[in-house]
């Protein structure tokens, strides 16, 4: 029989507001264990929680990002349930009546057709502190920094078939998020949190499976392998003639497999209840038209705006608006030096190896855009060749200086004397006349040999369509010579 899988996830987006969803204590992160606490997010007796409405602002944005209906009156639950990090012993969150709901993003994967993801519901709530584990002996700390830091919950529908398309919906939404600059999609923080609910079931069937969850997900490359593990785990039980039973399973990146936690929780175990503490939130239009107003260009529609007003092909434009800074990062190239595919392919070349080597972000790159254009227009007024501005380049991430002045430094600017070029190439072929002889005889893939000679003996220096021009013409020219034309 033919499986499919069905996948829907829960993503936990941290937002960047500077106080807690509650109170006015501090949500930076790495702060010494326990500063950033206060009566209300400890749940003492007799204080009272005031929402904070920054956290609201951003809900809105990403709702009205990823096309969702917004309620105009919403409210605020008590979740109940017992933990370590938990101090109230209860959790604020939304349940019946949530911020925003029906919404949807467009994913690709491999270039293949966008499909449609459905979203199912935002809601707002506060996160939980941190259990703090000995590595020695049975004990655990509590770190309740985190207690109260206000999160966004974003649940999809049940659309995702291979884990491949959770990836690509997972990198969408964070895209999303941090074009809007409410999350920073910091997974390995904890800021950006997935937890994935996979089913298998007959291909074609409308009827789902027993799903499990899966948590301990920091990356979407562990999001992706659980899920492909998982996914194997439960057609195999059905092949077997096996059930699979209904529970919440951890994912362990070491040895590669999921492994039971807990039986899964329902709705009716947190026993919801209205949190009598906090009046209805209601939201006008004008405060929605007030949020989409504000909402910036988002990453699908600077795609297509970069493959029509820049001519780019898809691939670059969506490796380029991946993120805004990146794409922010190409526009100022290129209004600098407007040869739009030629910057395309130094960010997506140079410049991303070196980011990559040196564990920067865009952001924090050593060259900027205005001193890459100047890298390029020298390359394009003749200055320096392609390869030796490469060098240029290690030299502008190295020494933070000018294109210009590492170029007088070294003396690389390029040779675009013909006369110069030409005693070169003489002396080349002077130095080959056994390669000569067999180009004469038929080996014109020895060309390029005799290019590269030359480039050699100038350290890179000579323009190399000179180089070609001359070389050619002269070793045509002996060739005719002796064959008495």
């Amino acid at each position: 029989m033919n499986y499919e899988a069905v996948i829907g996830l829960e993503v936990h987006a941290q937002l960047l507001t500077r106080t807690k969803i509650f109170c006015h204590c501090s949500t930076a992160f790495g702060a010494p264990p326990n500063t950033h606490t206060c009566p209300v997010c400890l749940g003492m007796p007799g204080v009272l929680p005031v929402l904070n409405r920054k956290v609201v602002d951003y809900a809105l944005r990403m709702a009205l990002a990823i096309h969702c209906t917004i309620a105009s009156e919403s409210r605020f639950a008590r979740k109940n349930y017992f933990y370590p990090d938990l101090p109230k012993g209860y959790q604020i969150s939304q349940y019946e009546l949530p911020v925003a709901e029906h919404g949807y993003v467009f994913i690709e994967v491999n270039g293949d057709k966008t499909r449609r993801i459905g979203i199912t519901r935002i809601h707002m709530e506060e996160d939980a502190g941190k259990l703090i584990h000995d590595p020695y002996r049975p004990v655990s700390a509590v770190d309740f920094n985190r207690t109260g830091v206000p999160l966004i919950e974003i649940v999809s529908e049940p659309d995702m078939r291979t884990a491949a398309e959770a990836g690509a919906y997972l990198r969408q939404l964070r895209a999303i998020l941090r074009y809007l600059e409410i999350c920073d999609g910091n997974m390995e923080e904890g800021s950006f949190r997935c937890d994935a609910n996979v089913s298998v079931r007959a291909a074609g069937s409308e009827t789902f499976g027993t799903r499990t969850e899966l948590k301990n997900m920091n990356s979407f490359k562990h999001v992706e392998n659980a899920l492909t593990y998982e996914i194997k785990r439960q057609k195999a039980c059905l092949e077997d003639g096996r059930q699979v039973v209904q529970e919440t399973r951890l994912w362990d990146p070491d040895k590669g497999i999921t492994a039971p936690m807990r039986g899964k929780e329902e709705a009716d175990d947190y026993r919801y209840f209205p949190d009598p503490d906090l009046v209805p939130l209601v939201i006008d239009d004008r405060w929605v038209e007030e949020i989409r107003a504000s909402l910036p260009e988002l990453p699908d529609a600077k795609k297509a705006r970069f493959v029509s007003d820049y001519d780019l092909p898809p691939y670059d434009a969506g490796f380029l608006t991946s993120s805004r800074a990146l794409a922010d990062y190409f526009e100022t190239c290129v209004k600098h030096f407007p040869e739009p595919k030629t910057v395309s392919n130094w960010i997506m070349g140079s410049v991303s190896a070196t980011l990559k080597a040196k564990n920067k972000t865009i952001e924090k790159s050593p060259v900027s855009a205005e001193r890459l254009a100047e890298l390029l227009r020298l390359i394009d007024s003749g200055v320096i060749s392609g390869k030796i501005a490469k060098t240029v380049f290690e030299g502008m991430v190295e020494k933070g200086k000018a294109p210009e002045a590492i170029v007088r430094e070294k003396g690389l600017v390029q040779v675009t004397d013909p006369d110069a070029i030409a005693e070169v190439v003489k002396k080349v072929l002077g130095d080959h006349a056994k390669e000569v002889s067999d180009y004469k005889a038929g080996k014109t893939k020895l060309f390029g040999f005799f290019v590269g000679q030359v480039m050699k003996a100038t350290r890179g220096k000579a323009n190399p369509k000179m180089v070609n021009e001359i070389l050619k013409k002269m070793i045509d020219h002996d060739a005719g010579r002796e064959s008495g034309g």
